[in-house]
């Protein structure tokens, strides 16, 4: 059995495959599989008390790192209002509303206006909105990720092409990618590795 689909075994229930099953079909933007799966292995292995998502969708990766670490906490942030909708939806069918604070609206509006209390709150940001817009946010999700937290950022090889050919009517947004890889890789306020795991994850611990 893959790892991926050992964790999934593992920390995704029936009722959950069928809720990411139904958001596929619906076209909905949802954690690819080996993604999730090391996603939630992150979420079991540092126990996070506080996480920040940036791209709630319809709430499933939400969801399962919820349920795979009873003594979380969300925040997570969304811009489409029928997802928002729909995740909140998601997060009172697993009974999960209390443990979590949703916003509706950009996340680069709602980031730098989090106030200085939540600095160093969170122990995993899991960065999964608009690929073009990760740079911006950086310094904010810097400011609120603790020493010893992870910044899990998603979809940072978009399809190989960041570290290939891209077309080129995707030629700004590889580069945006591009230019946040490398200023997360060179900040030594952060140890980073880039995987290779689905569409390219980037994983960053704050060491200073």
């Amino acid at each position: 059995m893959k790892f991926s689909q050992s964790v999934l075994k593992l920390h995704i229930s029936e009722e959950l495959k069928k809720k990411r099953e139904e958001a596929k079909e619906n076209g909905v933007p949802v954690a690819d599989e080996e993604t999730l799966a090391y996603l939630l292995y992150t979420v079991k292995t540092i126990r996070p008390k506080r996480i920040l998502e940036i791209g709630t969708a319809v709430g499933i990766s939400g969801t399962a790192m919820l349920l795979a670490e009873s003594g979380a906490r969300l925040t997570t942030i969304e811009v489409d209002e029928d997802s928002f909708l729909k995740a909140k939806e998601n997060f009172a069918f697993f009974s999960l509303s209390d443990r979590v604070t949703a916003y509706l609206g950009d996340a680069g509006e709602i980031l730098p206006a989090m106030p200085k209390e939540s600095n160093g709150a969170y122990d995993l940001i899991f960065l999964d909105g608009p690929k073009a817009q990760y740079l911006k946010y950086l310094p904010d999700l810097k400011r609120l990720l603790k020493i010893g937290g992870v910044l899990f950022s998603d979809d940072v090889l978009l399809y190989g092409w960041v570290n290939g050919e891209a077309p080129k009517k995707r030629h700004v947004l590889v580069d945006k990618i591009r230019e946040y890889l490398r200023v997360l890789c060179d900040d030594e306020s952060f140890w980073t590795s880039v995987l290779e795991l689905g569409d390219g994850v980037a994983v960053s611990v704050r060491v200073s």
